[in-house]
């Protein structure tokens, strides 16, 4: 059975006495036709991954275009030397953001959660958290399970696709399943939970994507550090009772209707917003005469 709504989530977790975790882990046992072990065996290695991804990070890697690579050491240097106003915890999320999605861009293994693109900030906000020993990898585990029930409802109702809705629905998407783990990491419950999604989403409803040159680098690295923190602020809300005035499920569908709104330009054409800026079409002519030069070679 296919997770279609944030409520047909709640009301398995009512009828059948089960956490949000389990209803999405009996949906992939289904849907997989795997056992319990097989499933939660899949969902460990898909966290040791992103663990990998983080441990790998050296800041020595550079993008295609030569535009990204190196912030996440900075960041990890500035919170070294304990300038970041920040402080804490959400500093070393901004580094982590930073430093998988730059890790994407470099074409490093990352885990895509939802996509590639925005694949920095379900690690940002979970790394940082075990590595503080704040949470063992069992809670981890359970988390990303809620985390994937929270991406395949929204990609089932909108779109988890920057071509088909804007960053929104990447970034977005991402901040709403790093929302959701981190009120289930801190043992809130459903209606929590789906408050902390929809405030997720709405404070991301209407970005745009539009990659310069059509590459995966800028802004779409930065925009990662973004929708962690959002995801955090979203998290923290709902903890404290603060409640999402449009239900969730309303909140992801108009998201995916802003989405088909959003004119072609703005959606991974590469043909508006920072893409079609003089600084945008310098970089896309460069890498198009780079590419000629090698195709004459």
């Amino acid at each position: 059975m296919a997770l279609d709504s944030m409520k047909q989530i709640f009301e398995r977790m009512e009828r059948d006495n089960l956490a949000f975790w389990e209803v999405v882990l009996a949906d992939d046992m289904e849907e997989r036709q795997v056992s319990r072990e097989a499933s939660m065996a899949k969902m460990l290695s898909t966290w040791q991954a992103m663990q990998d991804a983080a441990d790998a990070y050296t800041g020595r890697k550079r993008s295609v275009s030569g535009l990204v690579g190196g912030d996440g050491m900075k960041m990890r240097q500035y919170n070294f030397r304990g300038c970041a106003m920040t402080g804490g915890y959400v500093s070393e999320v901004i580094a982590e953001a930073l430093s998988m999605a730059e890790s994407n861009a470099c074409m490093r293994r990352i885990v895509a959660a939802p996509t590639a693109g925005a694949c920095g900030v379900l690690p940002a906000v979970l790394v940082p958290l075990y590595r503080r020993g704040a949470v063992d990898e069992e809670a981890i585990v359970r988390a990303l399970y809620v985390a994937a029930g929270i991406g395949a409802v929204v990609g089932y109702r909108a779109s988890i696709s920057g071509a088909s809705g804007g960053c929104q629905a990447e970034v977005g998407t991402a901040a709403a399943m790093a929302a959701g783990a981190l009120v289930d990491l801190r043992g809130g419950g459903p209606e929590q939970i789906g408050h902390a999604v929809a405030m997720a989403l709405k404070n991301l409803m209407g970005l745009v994507c539009d990659p310069v040159a059509g590459l995966v680098e800028v802004p779409c690295v930065k925009r990662n550090v973004i929708g962690a923190v959002n995801a955090i602020s979203a998290a923290d809300m709902a903890l404290a009772g603060i409640e999402s005035r449009v239900p969730v499920d309303q909140v992801i569908d108009c998201m995916g209707d802003v989405g088909r709104r959003l004119p072609v330009e703005l959606r991974e054409t590469a043909l508006g917003g920072l893409a079609a800026t003089p600084f945008g079409q310098s970089v896309k002519a460069k890498r198009e005469e780079r590419r000629s030069q090698e195709q004459e070679l």
